[in-house]
């Protein structure tokens, strides 16, 4: 298949699936009694209300055309942790929701592929090509989980982190930048292999077998 097409797929899904990602940090923060995300129009799967421009658009596809790669971001669902009914809780719920979002697709989508895709049914109704679309959606959507589950500032990891270790939790705010990259470098060099493991738990096949 066409590089473009899958790298324009790839962006969609990323582009889709992070803004699942910040809806439910909104909608679990305004569960647990904090409207601030709902007053900020960001309790909404509107992709217009979570684009950066910069971040989402821009660099992202920049560079998905001259490196093949992806690095973006959408605009983070804002959410104030003193409004929050869960005093001793709540910013560990509101951090883990976009990762269980995530995962929750994967999830679905993937043991959709482990026990349906070889019915003759669905290669005749879907095709080849649409259950290998659904593979990189699974993908992804792991990859997106474990990526923010990073406990480093300021994916949704730290977030979790601060709420199991609060002592602890100030040496990685310490980090500053380095943080980032140290996510960026895990993101191209360890997710991959992890991903493609739990991907493989979920549908019973390696992630590219097969695969365009």
């Amino acid at each position: 298949m066409n590089p473009i097409i899958i790298n324009f797929f790839v962006y969609l899904v990323i582009v889709i699936s992070a803004i699942f990602h910040e809806y439910a940090h909104g909608y679990v923060a305004y569960q647990l009694g904090d409207p601030t995300a709902k007053n900020a129009g960001r309790l909404t799967l509107n992709p217009l209300a979570h684009i950066d421009l910069m971040g989402t658009v821009i660099m992202p596809l920049v560079l998905m055309v001259l490196a093949g790669i992806f690095i973006g971001w959408a605009k983070p669902v804002p959410y104030n942790p003193n409004f929050l009914s869960d005093k001793k809780h709540g910013t560990l719920k509101v951090g883990i929701a976009g990762i269980a979002t995530n995962f929750f697709i994967a999830l679905s989508l993937g043991l959709f592929l482990r026990f349906f895709s070889s019915l003759p049914f669905i290669l005749n109704v879907f095709g080849p090509l649409f259950l290998q679309f659904i593979a990189m959606v699974v993908y992804i959507n792991l990859f997106l989980a474990l990526f923010n589950f990073i406990p480093f500032p300021p994916l949704d990891g730290s977030k979790i982190f601060e709420s199991l270790f609060p002592r602890q939790w100030k040496y990685f705010m310490q980090m500053g930048m380095f943080g980032v990259f140290a996510a960026i470098f895990l993101a191209f060099l360890v997710l991959p292999t992890i991903a493609n493991f739990v991907f493989s738990i979920i549908t019973g096949q390696g992630f590219g077998a097969g695969l365009f």
